[in-house]
């Protein structure tokens, strides 16, 4: 019997290399409203939540939060198709889930649009059955509300899913949800970043998901 007959995957940092991408949307929305630049770290820090959440505190009022994430989307669709791709042995690795019987989902923060979007580039649209967004949720990660909504809609036990995703805030989604969790190590997140969030399984390459769930 396998122990994961399902497999949730973030997008951002774990199906996609677009962090590059993100950390130069938000340097350039930063520099366009007149903000003190951020480092990397810092924006990094809020990747897996909402673009809304991150950006609240440096908004005055709720018309410059607007304005705010209206050009951080503008920068970052001009530059998405050219930029974005799966890292590499993702698509592998989707594929080879997909073969084997595993349903296979994604839960993200980006909102449809943008998550559609990622999805194109990698070449894994139609190897995705359930896609859980921004758009769909009241409650973001690191709430556990994106990944119960994701299970449900597979018809999944969570004892027997697992997500796989870059940041804490998946790990705290998916441990507070009942289901396995995978930390990515080939996204922006090093060991010791993810340490604190206590995942159940370590992945250094997407070949370990398969390997994991079918002993491949």
């Amino acid at each position: 019997m396998r122990r994961y007959t399902t497999v949730l995957f973030d997008l951002d940092g774990t199906l996609i290399d677009s962090i590059g991408l993100i950390l130069r949307s938000f340097h350039h929305t930063f520099a366009a409203h007149g903000l003190p630049p951020q480092t990397d770290a810092v924006h990094l820090a809020g990747v897996g939540t909402p673009l809304r959440e991150q950006f609240v505190p440096w908004a005055a009022d709720e018309a410059a939060l607007e304005a705010m994430i209206a050009t951080y989307r503008a920068h970052n669709i001009a530059h998405h198709d050219a930029e974005v791709r799966a890292y590499p042995g993702v698509v592998a690795a989707v594929r080879a889930l997909a073969a084997g019987g595993v349903r296979l989902g994604v839960v993200t923060s980006k909102n449809r649009v943008g998550t559609r979007r990622g999805l194109v580039a990698a070449g894994l649209e139609d190897a995705i059955e359930v896609r859980v967004c921004a758009d769909d949720v009241t409650r973001p990660k690191p709430h556990r509300e994106p990944v119960d909504r994701a299970v449900a809609l597979l018809g999944a036990e969570p004892e027997a899913t697992l997500f796989v995703g870059d940041s804490v805030h998946d790990m705290h989604a998916g441990r507070s949800a009942g289901v396995g969790t995978g930390a990515a190590l080939w996204g922006p997140f090093a060991r010791e970043d993810l340490a604190p969030s206590a995942p159940a399984h370590w992945l250094a390459e997407p070949r370990d998901v398969v390997r994991l769930v079918l002993g491949d």
